[in-house]
């Protein structure tokens, strides 16, 4: 029996923030997956190694955690005032689907820099020494970001002194603007039910005091002792705990369903990047999983964060966008976590250590609204070159 060889696609490997994957420039797929579809799915799960029932990804690019278990495609973009189109697909570990239902904000950060260095920007808008303006169209999502890539000597910075907790090594910052990360979209408003909290009814599980925003990824956020939580969870706290993790779950369905982004509890299993369930607490001292000691005072307030059905090891950048949205409105459980009361940042810990977000938020004729959300992200190229993937359309 003869069987096909693999093909070869130029790709890269990228670590953006707290997450890696992998990514393509749209022209250099195959023809059938430049298209969206089940063959571009069937070569992206391929690249990355699933469904695999080990859970592992052994056998492709992934390393089997909702962090490393991405894709992205780029292209030149034909919106005006835009440079890139960059759409995002989580790769599901041990089921067959890839979910296309949000933005990673982490690889956001990565973005600006792939696409300067493969030629998807006009050379006129990249200046030799500086900082270069890249104008991304987040397809997935229909919105704008705004990424501020440094350049040295004509190429992209990557080394530099900036820290981000979560991640090992120092480098050079990318700074994010998330603009209008709340407008309405894909389940409706900023606040899909229209209030700040709602009582959420979970059958079976409780009732719980829940904020459900859309800004950056659709989040539901809870109250850590309410679900039995001290706020301060690090991820062995969760991650073992089978009963624990199909609470979560189902607490996260029935959110989905409240904020209409399903029609169905049965439909949140084919939806498994958003929405995001979190929970915060007032600030509290631990002990970071890398050992960093954060101090009472050294956050306003605590927050935890689910993806892909297990706690995170730091937080998702589109999740950072939610809590600074949130964190900005005065009344949402965010906001009352981090001490209530008007605000344009907030520091909130989380497994890995602290960071700091921004947001801009105004209320108009009674509604509440955010023109943009800040943050700062690093991101780097780990390898490049092809990847080789049995694959035959």
């Amino acid at each position: 029996m003869a069987h096909p060889p693999q093909i070869r696609i130029p790709a890269t490997y990228m670590r953006g923030g707290t997450s890696k994957g992998v990514f393509f420039v749209l022209d250099d797929l195959p023809d059938v997956a430049r298209v969206p579809g089940a063959p571009r799915d069937r070569l992206l799960m391929r690249v990355i190694g699933s469904p695999d029932p080990y859970g592992k990804q052994t056998d492709g690019m992934g390393a089997a955690t909702s962090s490393t278990s991405k894709t992205v495609i780029l292209s030149r973009s034909t919106r005006p005032d835009h440079d890139v189109d960059y759409l995002f697909g989580q790769v599901s570990i041990d089921k067959a689907f890839v979910d296309w239902s949000g933005n990673c904000g982490n690889l956001s950060a990565a973005v600006g820099p792939f696409a300067i260095s493969n030629g998807l920007i006009d050379p006129a808008r990249v200046p030799r020494d500086g900082v270069a303006v890249v104008r991304i169209w987040q397809a997935n999502i229909g919105k704008t970001i705004i990424s501020h890539v440094p350049m040295t000597a004509g190429e992209v910075q990557e080394t530099g002194d900036f820290e981000l907790d979560g991640v090992t090594f120092p480098a050079a910052e990318v700074r994010l603007e998330f603009m209008d990360p709340a407008e309405e979209g894909e389940g409706g408003a900023m606040f899909p039910t229209g209030n700040l909290v709602d009582a959420l009814e979970v059958p079976g599980v409780g009732t719980f005091r829940a904020t459900m925003i859309n800004s950056g990824i659709p989040t539901i956020f809870l109250e850590a002792d309410a679900l039995g939580f001290h706020g301060a969870e690090l991820q062995d706290d969760v991650n073992g705990d089978a009963a624990t993790l199909a609470r979560l779950e189902t607490i996260r369905a029935h959110g989905a369903l409240r904020m209409g982004l399903i029609k169905s509890i049965a439909d949140a299993a084919q939806r498994q990047h958003t929405p995001k369930v979190a929970w915060v607490s007032r600030p509290k001292a631990y002990v970071a999983s890398s050992g960093k000691r954060i101090g009472v005072g050294d956050v306003d307030l605590l927050v935890r964060a689910m993806s892909m059905g297990k706690l995170h090891h730091a937080m998702m950048g589109t999740a950072s966008v939610a809590i600074a949205t949130a964190a900005a409105i005065p009344g949402t459980l965010v906001n009352l976590a981090a001490g209530g009361g008007a605000r344009e940042s907030v520091c909130f810990g989380h497994p890995s250590g602290t960071l700091r977000v921004g947001s801009q938020a105004l209320e108009v004729d009674g509604q509440w609204k955010v023109t943009k959300a800040i943050m700062s992200r690093s991101a780097r190229v780990l390898m490049q070159g092809r990847v080789h993937v049995p694959f035959a359309g």
